[in-house]
């Protein structure tokens, strides 16, 4: 279901790229997991929230491959948060403007260099 859901969303984002895949980009779930407020509200089971995490990324990364669009993996920075909570904002869960800009130098050198390509 989440498959069909994602790629039917990706599709749409292609229409609205006006047909230009190379400018749809597609990052993946951050691992919630790792954060304190998973170990207090998310039953403790870390483990099954990253395997899970994995599984929905799996398919972000294979229909965003079929389709022909950039995949950008911010998921290990999100886990960096296990031993840096200076990466999460004062509720222990969303990231903080410190991952924000983590993940920003990431998308940006690959959008940058996309959009160069196809201007």
């Amino acid at each position: 279901m989440y498959r069909n859901e994602f790629e039917e969303l990706l599709q749409n984002a292609i229409m609205f790229a006006g047909g230009d895949k190379s400018r749809v980009f597609v990052l993946s779930i951050p691992d919630w997991g790792v954060t304190p407020f998973a170990r207090t509200f998310g039953n403790g089971d870390i483990e099954t929230i990253t395997k899970q995490i994995n599984q929905y990324n799996n398919i972000n990364k294979q229909e965003s491959e079929t389709l022909g669009v950039t995949y950008i993996d911010v998921t290990p920075i999100s886990r960096q948060a296990a031993n840096d909570l200076t990466l999460l904002a004062n509720d222990h869960l969303h990231p903080s403007g410190k991952m924000y800009s983590m993940w920003v130098e990431l998308l940006a050198g690959k959008v940058v260099a996309e959009l160069k390509k196809n201007p």
